[in-house]
């Protein structure tokens, strides 16, 4: 590993993680902070050693069979990989990386923090008050539910599901999860948490539906109508995932019908464009991706990028290799 390994890095990144960089290579970043253009892409796929993209790049098949490529490796700053052809870069001999774990606190925090928005009706609460609209205290106002007592179900029970089912336990919940495969005893055990044989009968039991699923063309629209239309009538959605395994238009239609008393969002279908139906729910908590957003987990994560791209470069195993 030597200086001349040269990097390129898509977005800004913590600075403690761009001062790492900058000791150990030739690299170049993006002070702008606006995504890079295909075109762009295409020259530093041809100009450098190795990329550090996020969800903001689409890495496909088209753009790893550049001509001319050099670059050897993509050291991913995140866990989902959903925008990189995994397929493509094995085909190409091109290594992928992610960064997973480093985000599992912040996120199960902020799905905690969602169903509580939503449960206790918080977002039309603060929108009132802002549009200088709240008249003061009465016995009958924006009357929400208390989340002692009610049962959280997770569909998916990786790292995030599990950490967001320890602090519901904090609440009083019940746990109930689906997934392809069950639990350790021991983790079942630790949470009282109880495997469901479905996506639907689970829908049908919790009170609230955490969602905690890559996204992928096999999770695409997991929840769609007809999954919607199994949920226990009061019941709350909460996406911490990925945008795209939820149907909005499925999801609009059900809060506006009623079918689901709330969602709670941090992830979205086209984002950063918002469907204006969905911006219009009074129903909807909606909030800009911030899963990962602490100081901690953003440093966490753009360091165990590097920690991949120091093994690829000094040709050890990566730590956390998905292609």
């Amino acid at each position: 590993m030597t200086s001349r390994c040269r990097i390129r890095v898509t977005r800004r990144l913590p600075e403690a993680v761009e001062a790492r960089l900058a000791d150990t290579y030739d690299v170049v970043f993006n002070p702008r902070d606006v995504a890079l253009s295909a075109a762009e892409l295409r020259a530093a796929m041809c100009d450098f050693d190795a990329i550090l993209p996020t969800i903001t790049d689409r890495i496909d098949a088209d753009l790893l069979a550049t001509p001319g490529r050099r670059a050897l490796m993509i050291a991913n700053y995140g866990a989902g990989v959903d925008h990189i052809d995994l397929a493509a870069a094995r085909a190409t001999g091109i290594a992928v990386s992610n960064t997973p774990g480093a985000l599992t606190e912040a996120t199960a925090e902020l799905a905690i923090l969602l169903m509580l928005m939503a449960a206790r009706r918080a977002g039309e609460g603060e929108r009132e008050l802002r549009a200088g609209e709240w008249t003061g205290w009465r016995p009958t106002h924006l009357i929400g539910r208390s989340l002692d007592g009610g049962t959280l179900g997770l569909i998916g029970f990786g790292r995030i599901a599990q950490r967001t089912a320890a602090r519901a336990r904090g609440l009083g919940m019940r746990i109930r999860y689906f997934s392809r495969s069950a639990a350790a005893p021991e983790v079942e055990r630790a949470l009282e948490a109880t495997r469901v044989e479905s996506a639907e009968a689970l829908m049908a039991e919790a009170d609230v539906v955490s969602l905690h699923i890559p996204g992928g063309a096999a999770t695409h629209h997991f929840v769609d109508a007809a999954l919607l239309a199994k949920a226990k009538p009061g019941a709350i959605l909460v996406n911490t995932a990925r945008g795209s395994v939820v149907d909005e238009a499925a999801l609009i239609e059900a809060l506006a019908e009623g079918r689901i008393a709330a969602a709670g969002l941090d992830v979205y279908e086209n984002e950063p464009t918002i469907s204006a139906a969905l911006l219009a729910s009074p129903h909807a908590v909606l909030l800009p991706h911030l899963g990962s957003a602490t100081r901690g987990a953003r440093e966490a994560m753009g360091m165990q990028a590097v920690d991949n791209l120091d093994a690829f470069f000094a040709h050890r195993a990566l730590p956390d290799r998905v292609a």
